[in-house]
């Protein structure tokens, strides 16, 4: 099938959630040059700087964690819309504040979108069946990977163009449409978007995780893969450095990856749709400690290439069968904090990742890429070792065959 035929068959509204998550994507580019604004139109020290963008990096983790939890019990259209608000006008506001009250305001704009990522997610998972959700979360992320590649060269010219403190007007504004155009897509009432799943006499979170033994190792696993992946963002390109590779070898790698991820994770989720998902992720989790592993002898142009097609492999298979396997197994009440806790385990690695990383390569810098290589490998044997689990309320070791063949289901009549 074609990618378009793919996308004709990805629901309307992941479809135009998509499209939001695009247009909103691309002036999303004031993370990317934060510190360099933190440290030159405000003149903070690196210190201070650090500290600011530290706590604004956990607030954002906080927001995917907890976001769920509201959009559970108020609606997740709701949420991302109060979210959206709230992240639009913070950054909007943000370069007339004084750099105190950056401390607050900062972490709260990085709250909300956090917010807003836990929802967008969990009104992916309601609006497509059970077992045909690969595709809609590839193509979510792909117009991420794809607004990605537009953002920062955007971001570039309009801080040497005009200042840095256009960047967070820009994003901002951004923010704020795409608030608004999400109410006009989504329907205000009657749906799973809206209507609240919260049900008092329903289990709890950790009675359902219970009855679901997989899902906390596969929670677990892509928190430590997360932390070991993005060292391609801190580590990696002071270890190429160090082995003669200038920052323009770095950005082509990096340039490789998100083309190769916008080209083939689409059509991928489509030809593994009916493969059993917790095979393709611990597959996708080995690649990744396999891709670092090939960093262990020194960094060649020839071996940095293979590690960057490993990693960029393992992500395909991983990243957008794993949300799709959270979103099948979590109970209708529980959809929003099921999707939480992947969003927050996918993105801890944004704050841990570089001070972990970066303190074990300043004093042991022989034993970074091996730590990282048995880390993303063992939690990829766990995740492979978990389709045997079984739990009290679930019959065959988490669904997991269930979850594969169920688009086949799907597809016959009544």
């Amino acid at each position: 099938m074609s990618f378009f035929g793919v996308v004709r068959d990805v629901p309307r509204t992941v479809r135009l959630l998509a499209l939001g998550s695009f247009l909103n994507g691309v002036v999303s580019f004031t993370f990317v040059y934060l510190f360099v604004y933190l440290t030159g139109p405000r003149g903070l020290s690196v210190p201070q700087a650090g500290v600011v963008a530290g706590i604004g990096g956990i607030g954002l983790v906080a927001g995917n964690f907890t976001g769920g939890w509201f959009g559970d019990r108020y609606g997740h259209r709701r949420m991302l819309l109060a979210g959206a608000l709230a992240s639009g006008t913070a950054l909007a506001a943000l370069p007339v504040l004084p750099v105190a009250a950056m401390y607050g305001v900062l972490p709260l704009a990085q709250y909300a979108a956090g917010v807003v990522r836990a929802a967008n997610s969990a009104l992916v998972a309601v609006s497509v069946p059970e077992g045909g959700r690969r595709q809609s979360f590839a193509l979510v992320r792909s117009a991420g990977n794809a607004a990605f590649a537009v953002g920062p060269p955007l971001g570039a010219l309009i801080a040497a163009r005009f200042s840095y403190d256009w960047l967070f007007v820009a994003d901002g504004l951004g923010t704020l449409f795409f608030a608004g155009y999400a109410a006009a897509v989504l329907p205000a009432h009657g749906t799973a978007h809206t209507r609240p799943a919260h049900d008092p006499d329903a289990p709890g979170l950790l009675c359902e995780l219970r009855a679901r033994p997989a899902v906390p190792v596969l929670l677990a696993a892509i928190l430590c893969v997360d932390l070991v992946y993005r060292q391609q963002y801190s580590t990696l390109p002071v270890f190429l450095a160090e082995h003669g590779h200038g920052a323009q070898f770095y950005g082509w790698l990096l340039s490789v990856n998100g083309g190769v991820i916008l080209l083939l994770e689409l059509p991928a989720a489509h030809l593994l749709r009916r493969r059993a998902p917790l095979g393709i992720v611990g597959t996708g989790l080995l690649l990744v400690g396999l891709g670092y592993a090939l960093l262990i002898p020194g960094a060649g142009a020839l071996s940095a290439v293979t590690m960057m097609a490993s990693l960029t492999t393992g992500e395909i298979l991983y990243k957008t069968t794993a949300t799709a396997y959270v979103a099948d197994q979590a109970p209708a009440h529980a959809q929003g904090r099921f999707q939480s806790l992947y969003a927050g385990a996918s993105i801890s690695g944004q704050v841990l990742a570089p001070p972990l990383g970066g303190a074990l390569y300043a004093h042991a810098p022989g034993l970074l890429w091996p730590a990282c290589a048995v880390l993303a490998c063992g939690v990829g044997a766990a995740v492979l070792a978990a389709r045997r689990l079984r739990g009290p309320g679930v019959p065959r070791a988490g669904r997991e065959q269930d979850s594969a063949r169920a688009p086949e289901r799907q597809a016959q009549p009544g």
